[in-house]
C-alpha cells in the first residue's frame, strides 16, 4: 500500500467515525507498507479491524462449507447463497447450502446471476422453482455484471421487466449487486428504489457517479474464513445501515 493509500484510508475511517478502531488499523496499515507482502497483510481481514456487520455470499464455488464454524464467527451476520443464473442454471450447492446455513443459525438470503438476453419469464421461473419465499431471511439479491452484448438501453430495458417481475413475485424489492465501473456506465440514476451492494476491491470507500446511498459494500473477492477453504466474497453494511433493513417480509399463504 501506498502512503496515499494509508492517508486516504485514515481519512475514511474519520469520516465514518470507527476512531475506536483508528489505532489498530493504522498499526496494521503501517506494517503493510513496512513489511513485504509475505508479512503482516495475511493475517488480518477487515471485521477484524471494525465495527461494522460483516457478511458474505457463496455459490457451488466454495466446494464443502463448514457452516458449524461459521455460525461460530460472531462477525459473520448474514450469508447470501447462490440459486440461479439465467434460465436454467441452478447451483448445484443451493438446496445443500441453504439448508445447512439455517440450520446453524444464520440469517440467510439468496441471489439470482442475471442473463440480459435470456427470457424474463424463463429467468423468473428458475428463480421461483429454487429461491422460495418461504425459506429467506433476508430480500432476494439480483447480481448483474453484464449486459450481454446489449447497449445500455436496450439491457436496462430488459433488466427492469425482469426486477419488476422479482418485486411482484416476492411482494418486496430485491437487493441489487453490481460493481462501482458497472454501475456508473449502465445504471446510474436508473435505481433510486432500490438498495444496493456494491462491489469494489479496493481500500478506499466506493462511491457512485449520482452520489446514490450504498447499503452494503462487497470489499473483497479474496476473503479468508474459518469453516471455507479458499477465497470468499466478504461485504459489510455501510454508515448507519443495518441488518434489519434486509428482512424478507413474510406474508400468510406463501409457499
Amino acid at each position: 500500500m501506498r502512503i496515499s493509500d494509508f492517508l486516504c484510508t485514515f481519512a475514511y475511517m474519520k469520516k465514518e467515525r470507527n476512531m475506536k478502531y483508528v489505532t489498530i488499523t493504522l498499526i496494521v496499515i503501517l506494517l503493510n507498507i513496512i513489511l513485504p507482502s509475505k508479512g503482516f497483510a495475511q493475517y488480518y481481514e477487515c471485521e477484524d479491524t471494525c465495527e461494522h456487520i460483516h457478511g458474505i455470499d457463496i455459490s457451488h464455488y466454495q466446494g464443502d462449507i463448514f457452516w458449524e464454524t461459521i455460525s461460530e464467527n460472531t462477525k459473520m451476520a448474514y450469508v447470501y447463497i447462490k440459486c440461479t443464473e439465467g434460465g436454467d442454471r441452478i447451483d448445484s450447492r443451493y438446496e445443500e447450502n441453504l439448508l445447512t446455513a439455517h440450520r446453524y443459525g444464520l440469517k440467510v438470503g439468496s441471489y439470482h446471476f442475471y442473463r440480459p438476453k435470456t427470457n424474463q419469464e424463463t429467468q423468473m421461473e428458475n428463480m421461483l422453482v429454487q429461491c422460495k419465499p418461504s425459506e429467506q431471511d433476508l430480500i432476494p439479491m439480483i447480481d448483474i455484471e453484464t449486459t450481454g452484448g446489449l447497449g445500455t438501453e436496450e439491457f436496462c430495458d430488459s433488466l427492469f421487466k425482469f426486477l419488476e417481475m422479482v418485486e411482484h413475485e416476492y411482494r418486496q424489492r430485491p437487493l441489487i449487486y453490481t460493481g462501482t465501473n458497472f454501475y456508473n456506465k449502465h445504471l446510474a440514476g436508473k435505481l433510486d428504489r432500490y438498495l444496493l451492494m456494491i462491489a469494489q476491491y479496493t481500500e478506499r470507500l466506493p462511491v457512485l457517479i449520482d452520489d446514490r446511498d450504498i447499503t452494503l459494500w462487497q470489499y473483497t473477492g479474496k476473503g479468508h474464513l474459518n469453516g471455507i477453504k479458499g477465497y470468499v466474497d466478504k461485504s459489510r453494511f455501510m454508515g448507519d445501515h443495518k441488518l434489519r433493513e434486509l428482512k424478507f417480509r413474510h406474508r400468510r399463504g406463501e409457499r
